[in-house]
């Protein structure tokens, strides 16, 4: 009674694990032919597996089937399916996966970064890419990145030019002061530079022969005239009045005034001087003239100028010359006189540009009653450009140059940015800091003033990113597959899984670098073919031989040992051959 007891305690365990072990292969039976097939095991249609994952983990993802790091069998993911573990993710559409610690660094199925990173999918509505161009940023990531933005505004608009200008004499008010006759300088009244005359007032005496023999012709035809006109005779009367016409017109051309000429025709007093008087208000500039000179007719011997107007030379840049015009009023001041402001007027503007220089000159015109302003002074002047009635302006910071275009960033609002192209006319404005928009916007838009470069980046990575996602569609590549080189951004494969029979679990994560497609196609039907075909298992006692390079195939033994590499070796069978001769040894070893 005993032994039958001891025999049943015996046998009940040894049957539930004869029973456990037949479960065990009958489901690794079953699911490797469903890795295989890469299809549902109860028949349904076939389906595209878009990657393989760990049961336990959802995170730990692999491109072709094998074990995880706990030793069970990967899950395939099916293209429409949702995974068990996280549906509400899967509920949006992934685009691409990237490197969490990359953005750049983007592929085209999940795996492993090039840190070694698991890889992070880029949702639909996370890629910040939507109709029109408009792009979409977390409100945190907004708020991090100091995004300003300011109103389009529709005002009048003008320019306020600034430069630099020098004081001249006005030369509509510059005399100068010569004589007609020549002589001697016998008197001279203007002794230097900078004298201040009035009109009138006597510059210099001159001594002329000349003036005193015309003198004395004039008196001889005054008396020669008086005499004719008592004759009767018309010929004679009229002869002597052209002669004292032409000898008082000669006394005019050489300045003399009326009254002097009237006074030496009344009282018949001859003078050898002739004195020079000032034409005009003003201050003496230049004096050629020395007392006791010899001079000859037409010589210089004074400048004069009417310091109260002067003229203001400036220059402004080309594009600065559409907002002046003559007329226009300009402000001048001193920095030598601080607080005091000078108005004037454009009076010129020169029709040509300065080549060197590479500027317009503009001549200014300001009243100078105090003589405040003297020639040679440096002053600063601003003028205000013309008015552009309800322009709508932007501040210039707001627009992006890129040279062939200017784009500006329409807020959106929630962290959207719509990148718009526009047509920008004059800058002007407070500080001249804005800009007029010919075309492009509206009035009350509102637009990025600070930190648009960086969403000009993210607009053209994500243009890029939409333009490699479409040609990866039109060319309906499967996942996983590295794309061509004329890609905006560049995809890199993911990388395929080690060796699921590896003892390392870390090992089991690492990837090699992605095989062409007719390699991967061969290691996909070497898989299905070993699965296909049980192997045999090796002799009991059988030692595998070395490898060599020019062995012949070792007859099966029961008790072999590895026989040692002949001198002179001849070339293994064919490896279509090896099978069949593996399992010939198979079964003399059995």
């Amino acid at each position: 009674m005993k032994s039958q007891n001891l025999i049943k305690w015996l046998v009940l365990p040894l049957l539930f694990v004869a029973l456990a072990a037949a479960g065990f292969v009958i489901g690794r039976m079953t699911g490797s032919g469903s890795e295989n097939n890469g299809t549902p095991s109860d028949g349904s249609e076939e389906r595209t597996v878009l990657y393989w994952r760990a049961p336990m983990d959802p995170t730990e993802i692999y491109d072709a089937p094998g074990r995880s790091r706990m030793g069970m069998d990967l899950v395939p993911v099916y293209s429409g399916e949702e995974p068990e573990s996280d549906a509400q993710a899967d509920e949006k559409k992934i685009l691409y996966w990237r490197a969490p610690m990359d953005p750049t660094e983007i592929y085209d199925a999940p795996g492993k970064s090039s840190m070694g990173m698991d890889l992070i999918p880029v949702y639909e509505d996370e890629s910040g890419a939507e109709s029109g161009g408009i792009i979409t940023i977390d409100p945190t990531t907004v708020q991090n990145m100091g995004v300003r933005s300011a109103s389009v505004e529709r005002t009048d608009f003008s320019r306020t030019i600034r430069t630099v200008g020098e004081i001249d004499y006005d030369e509509e008010r510059l005399y100068l002061v010569n004589s007609k006759i020549s002589g001697w300088i016998e008197k001279l009244y203007v002794n230097f530079v900078g004298d201040e005359v009035t009109k009138g007032s006597p510059l210099m005496e001159i001594y002329s022969p000349e003036l005193v023999s015309t003198q004395q012709e004039y008196l001889l035809a005054v008396a020669n005239y008086r005499t004719a006109s008592g004759s009767g005779i018309p010929s004679i009367e009229e002869d002597a009045a052209r002669l004292l016409s032409s000898t008082r017109k000669r006394l005019e051309y050489w300045d003399i005034p009326t009254a002097a000429i009237e006074n030496l025709e009344r009282t018949g007093e001859i003078k050898k001087t002739i004195l020079l008087e000032a034409p005009a208000t003003g201050v003496v500039v230049k004096r050629n003239a020395i007392e006791g000179a010899f001079i000859k007719a037409g010589m210089d011997l004074f400048e004069i100028a009417d310091l109260r107007s002067v003229w203001v030379h400036a220059s402004f840049y080309d594009n600065e010359v559409p907002w002046i015009s003559e007329g226009q009023q300009v402000e001048m001041e001193l920095s030598y006189l601080p607080g005091r402001t000078y108005t004037g007027r454009v009076s010129y503007v020169y029709p040509y540009l300065r080549e060197k220089a590479r500027d317009v000159h503009v001549r200014l015109i300001f009243s100078n009653p105090n003589l405040d302003l003297k020639p040679g002074m440096y002053a600063n002047v601003r003028l205000q450009g013309k008015t552009i009635p309800k322009a709508l302006i932007v501040p210039s910071e707001a627009v992006v140059r890129s040279g062939a275009r200017d784009i500006v960033f329409v807020v959106r609002g929630e962290g959207r940015f719509e990148p718009r192209e526009i047509r920008i006319g004059e800058e002007g404005g407070p500080d001249n800091g804005y800009v007029r928009v010919i075309s492009g916007l509206l009035d009350g838009e509102d637009v990025v003033t600070s930190a648009q470069f960086m969403l000009d980046s993210e607009s053209r990575l994500q243009e890029a990113i939409q333009k490699m996602l479409s040609d990866q569609m039109n060319r309906s590549s499967p996942a996983g597959s590295p794309q061509s080189k004329e890609d905006s951004v560049s995809l890199r494969p993911t990388e395929s899984v080690a060796d699921v029979d590896s003892a390392d679990p870390e090992h089991s994560m690492k990837s090699a670098e992605s095989v062409p497609d007719s390699l991967s196609a061969e290691h996909n039907q070497n898989i299905q073919s070993s699965a296909a075909t049980p192997s045999v298992p090796p002799a009991e006692h059988e030692h595998p031989a070395p490898p060599a390079e020019h062995e012949h195939p070792a007859p099966p033994a029961e008790h072999e040992h590895p026989a040692p590499p002949a001198e002179h070796e001849h070339p293994a069978p064919p490896v279509e051959h090896e099978h069949d001769s593996h399992s010939a040894d198979s079964t003399n070893a059995a």
